[in-house]
């Protein structure tokens, strides 16, 4: 087992329907009354986010406690980081504490491998810059299992703001590991370099949701690209998912979304509201999140 968890691409393909399967029971943990267990009493676990976030740094402050663990949300803004201190002299001062978890956010790639290299504590990547988001990934694909039972043989596009997503990123290493089929779309300038991947690149939307199992629709990250996008009004257009062109897809296919979503825009409100799984991700996220911190902390008492 791993001291960290920095991307999916080093996760096994064991591993992955490991933690799918302890997701699975704190699921089902978390819709009992008590909601909670002392597997990581008296542990320490630390969100330090550098990026703003609702869902992810919520959620791990739930999967934490939830397993009984302390946590600390550490806020950049307020913290010496705003005086002139390195970012790994804020992490050393923070271990020196006796902290046991950093999960971090961070809007440069490889920040996350960088902390794990120069901590004994456990690091989690909760998303670093355009790198990874792992975490994410694999809540996607405890959805994906909880729908079909199995992921080889499964046809999944991703469509949208490919080159700059993490999201798509430990998506496509997770999923190909399972044997999933992963066909990617989106404006021409967020696909350069998609080649990479191995992955169908499709030419057009009806293209991308021809007879798919399920479908990732991914936010356009303008806060990471300049102008390279028409948007909002263009987008919808030609790369939103909306009532009509979702008929190309299988029939209740699964509809993802790693939020936030923009209404309108990757898609309708009322594809969101009536056939997306948007919200039950966000369930299965505090039970995927939980599943981590047992295994890297399983992995520390091993």
């Amino acid at each position: 087992m791993k001291k960290d968890l920095i991307s999916t691409e080093n996760l096994s393909k064991s591993e992955i329907l490991d933690l799918i399967k302890s997701a699975k029971e704190f699921k089902k943990l978390n819709k009992t009354a008590v909601k909670k267990v002392d597997l990581l009493k008296g542990v320490s676990v630390i969100n330090a986010f550098f990026e703003n976030s609702t869902r992810t740094r919520t959620s791990f402050e739930l999967a934490a406690k939830r397993l009984g663990a302390d946590i600390i949300n550490f806020s950049p803004s307020s913290s010496s980081t705003q005086k002139g201190e390195t970012l790994i002299d804020t992490i050393k001062n923070i271990e020196s504490m006796q902290s046991d978890f950093f999960v971090i956010r961070h809007f440069s790639s490889g920040v996350a491998k960088f902390v794990a290299k120069n901590t004994k504590a456990h690091v989690i990547n909760a998303g670093d810059g355009c790198n990874e988001h792992p975490t994410q990934a694999l809540l996607d694909i405890f959805t994906m299992q909880e729908k079909f039972g199995e992921i080889k043989g499964l046809n999944v596009a991703i469509i949208g703001d490919i080159f700059h997503s993490r999201v798509a990123r430990s998506n496509i290493y997770a999923l190909k590991k399972l044997g999933a089929n992963i066909r990617l779309f989106g404006p021409p300038m967020t696909l350069r370099w998609a080649e990479v991947f191995g992955c169908k690149i499709c030419k057009n939307i009806k293209e991308a949701l021809d007879k798919v199992d399920c479908i990732i629709m991914l936010r356009i990250q303008l806060e990471r690209q300049n102008n390279e996008v028409g948007y909002p009004s263009e987008y919808p257009k030609y790369f939103g998912l909306n009532l009509d062109n979702l008929k190309f897809a299988n029939k209740n296919a699964l509809i993802l979304h790693p939020g936030p979503v923009n209404r309108g825009v990757e898609m309708d409100s009322e594809v969101m509201d009536k056939y997306s799984s948007v919200f039950e991700q966000v369930e299965n996220g505090v039970a995927m999140r939980m599943a981590v911190l047992k295994m890297l902390h399983n992995s520390k008492a091993k």
